[in-house]
């Protein structure tokens, strides 16, 4: 799989990277250790080397099982994980770092990211400044490579970057979930800020494997995404019906053409979770695809059947 360039940074990723929210268990259910760990390494073997996961992801579980996947091919992949809201201030990241290192059995993190802006769930406000100063002196000292935030407006996104450089936002983006188009994406390509897409198969819906009727348990974060509820998820289903063709033609899956569409958008790169080996390696696949540019416009102008009637929050669940 062909690299592209993190930023302005010496970092070079990997246009799939390879999600691991689900490896954490936490929000997730019938989640199995050695799944996981046969997933990222499936996804390795395929192409992708670039993996993102998170210290909240179940407490730093994700993190531990990132290393116990890939620990012994460290020199030859890129981890992007992430401090959370609660843990901002300047001790706080360093602390959190550390943490994060011993996690993933490693002296250096690629891409570090602060996960939620300040103020997220009902965390302490910290000045960016403050955040920024801390992350600034852990690239200084080689713990972290590069800085990135995730779940950012765009004048959020504008504030960080005056106290130090931001190589990448991290944002829900999808066919189905597109309101960083409107917002921070036109400032992400002027200041050549790589854009890291979660969610990019809108959790699954993309896949086109949810029918009418889905019910997901309580303790499943699915049951609370607004997208498969009502007549968002009805109006997904038209839209998915109008991209099979597409898919078909190109001998690809639904999920494989929603990743090539994501990948296929300026500066855009898709992280894709997987439970379990073979679709981690379908989603590699997704980065074979090309797609000409009347196909992307197709692609899009169906992608509206649903993304239309949404309104402007950029957070995909009723939390």
């Amino acid at each position: 799989m062909e690299k592209r360039t993190l930023g302005t940074s010496d970092v070079q990723i990997t246009p799939i990277l390879m999600g691991t929210w689900q490896a954490g268990k936490r929000m997730w259910v019938g989640i199995e250790d050695a799944d996981s760990i046969k997933a990222i390494r499936a996804a390795f073997e395929a192409g992708i080397t670039t993996i993102d996961t998170a210290e909240v992801y179940g407490e730093g579980h994700s993190e531990r099982i990132v290393a116990e996947a890939l620990s012994d091919v460290r020199e030859r992949v890129e981890y992007a994980t992430k401090v959370f809201a609660n843990h901002l201030k300047y001790d706080q990241v360093i602390a959190a770092c550390d943490r994060s290192l011993k996690n993933l059995k490693t002296d250096y993190i690629d891409l570090y990211q602060i996960h939620w802006p300040s103020g997220a769930f009902n965390s302490e406000i910290v000045p960016i400044e403050e955040t920024m100063s801390a992350l600034n002196l852990l690239k200084e000292q080689g713990k972290i490579r590069a800085i990135g935030v995730s779940n950012f407006s765009g004048a959020q996104l504008a504030q960080a970057a005056q106290y130090g450089r931001i190589d990448s936002l991290q944002p829900p983006y999808s066919l189905f979930w597109r309101q960083v188009d409107k917002d921070a994406k036109p400032y992400c390509i002027e200041n050549n800020i790589s854009i890291l897409a979660y969610s990019p198969l809108a959790q699954g819906l993309l896949t086109g494997k949810f029918t009418p009727g889905q019910k997901f348990a309580p303790e499943d974060n699915r049951s609370k995404n607004k997208l498969f509820q009502g007549e968002n998820f009805e109006r997904a289903q038209q839209a998915l019906d109008k991209l099979r063709p597409i898919a078909e033609r190109h001998n690809s899956t639904l999920a494989q053409l929603a990743l090539a569409w994501v990948i296929a958008q300026p500066q855009t790169n898709a992280i894709a979770g997987a439970r379990y080996p073979e679709q981690a390696t379908d989603n590699a696949q997704a980065a074979d695809i090309k797609l000409y540019p009347d196909e992307i416009a197709q692609i899009d102008a169906i992608g509206r059947i649903v993304t239309d009637h949404l309104d402007d929050s950029s957070v995909m669940w009723n939390w």
